[in-house]
């Protein structure tokens, strides 16, 4: 498939590593003129089959997207708005809160690790500490273990999580939905954690796109960084098709 014209396609984006570069803090990164221009021409150019998908809580793509897009998957997929604003949301593990505090205890011993909360998740970030990632990952399994709580891995990230829907059952829930149902999709992220969108996707006859450095993945195709990933979405929006052949690096 060489291309897709914008009639036929759907369009899911993660947020970190694929719109916005990655951040030592989840907190750095901001709003931007033009990403949030490219998203609201998307969504109009695609008649509302965009959605972002991503780690974050609604809350937070809303702002850094500056409510550019209407259909929002939050929390890997425990979290859900449909492009008609309905709400759908895993209830939180009992035992997330808990998990959060022993993680803050455990990061008050490590320079330059970071804790954020998300209802449903707790995640330990280690981009400030690279050195600290085989302590960290032990850390999280016995404490998932400990908590009943899925482990969720990450780049230099491990998060434990309310057990429920990934990235895959989002797309797979938009897709049967209006706007979305009877597209083909097209999903773009860059990390572990998008990996079931990729296989959803590729079982749907769409097609995945790594973003970042070449791995084993479900993707069929790579690019580079998130300034690629705006060129390339603002070259399709202006031919009317998704470009999915000359360009692109495709995975073996």
């Amino acid at each position: 498939m060489a291309s897709l014209p914008l009639a036929e396609a759907s369009l899911f984006l993660d947020l970190d590593g694929t719109l916005a570069p990655l951040c030592d803090s989840p907190g750095d990164v901001r709003p931007l003129a033009e990403r949030t221009s490219l998203l609201r021409l998307a969504g109009e150019r695609l008649a509302g089959r965009l959605a972002i998908v991503s780690g974050r809580t609604i809350e937070s793509v809303d702002a850094i997207s500056e409510g550019a897009c209407a259909a929002v998957a939050g929390v890997h997929g425990l979290q859900r708005r449909t492009a008609f604003g309905g709400l759908e949301t895993t209830a939180p593990h009992p035992r997330v809160e808990h998990a959060a505090a022993l993680m803050a205890a455990f990061a008050q011993g490590h320079p330059g690790l970071l804790v954020e909360h998300k209802d449903q998740s707790a995640a330990l970030h280690y981009r400030g500490a690279p050195n600290a990632e085989p302590a960290v990952m032990e850390f999280v399994q016995r404490l998932a273990e400990t908590e009943a709580l899925e482990v969720q891995p990450g780049h230099l990230v491990m998060e434990v999580r309310t057990p429920g829907p990934d990235k895959g059952a989002a797309v797979r829930a938009f897709l049967s939905e209006v706007p979305f149902r009877g597209s083909t999709p097209i999903y773009l992220g860059d990390d572990l954690t998008d990996e079931p969108a990729f296989a959803e996707v590729a079982a749907r006859g769409g097609v995945g796109i790594l973003v970042g450095r070449e791995r084993p993945t479900a993707a069929r195709a790579r690019l580079e960084d998130p300034s690629e990933v705006l060129a390339w979405l603002a070259e399709s929006l202006q031919r009317g098709a998704f470009k999915l052949g000359r360009a692109f690096s495709w995975a073996a």
